[in-house]
């Protein structure tokens, strides 16, 4: 497992993991959130692995990703959601390895004072993830392994985000 914390000055925190094994959701997001009373929000998304890719029935995925890039592209995206939304914290919890059809890969949760800055980042940090995290996806099926390609759905919604981000009021 790796991870990633903001500097310790920072008041809001971010979480960054990359692990092989399945994620404890209710236990990452309580990390997150804890007991904080200024969190009016907390937007969770998890990805989990379909029985079936293009149609198909696959065995399991395998995810690759490059150490230590990884992290650091994640963070960098992180901190531009910090820039463009008023958040509270930031959570992002990858997996890698093989991961088998009804688990969890990934989960990223947002918190705000507020459900549209929290929405709003969730959205924006997956359509990341989907489109230029440093991960690599083979689908595994009864006809063997295969190395999975971008798909131009993902890149088209990532666009969106392509736009500098608003100045925002830091007393919001």
């Amino acid at each position: 497992m790796s991870a990633h914390s903001r500097a310790s000055g920072d008041a809001a925190p971010a979480i960054i993991r990359l692990q092989r094994e399945p994620i404890a959701i209710a236990a990452a997001v309580e990390k997150l959130v804890g007991v904080r009373k200024e969190v009016g929000a907390v937007v969770t998304f998890t990805g989990i692995c379909r029985a079936d890719e293009n149609g198909a029935p696959i065995a399991a995925l395998n995810l690759e990703h490059y150490p230590g890039m990884a992290e650091a592209e994640i963070a960098r995206h992180v901190e531009e959601a910090y820039a463009r939304w008023p958040l509270l914290g930031v959570l992002v919890v990858h997996r890698y390895g093989r991961i088998l059809p009804g688990e969890d890969i990934v989960l990223v949760a947002t918190a705000s004072s507020h459900r549209q800055a929290a929405f709003a980042a969730a959205e924006f940090l997956m359509d990341y993830l989907k489109t230029r995290a440093p991960f690599w996806k083979q689908v595994e099926s009864a006809d063997g392994k295969v190395w999975v390609q971008a798909k131009s759905a993902d890149d088209t919604a990532a666009e969106r985000w392509s736009a500098p981000p608003p100045q925002r009021d830091a007393a919001k």
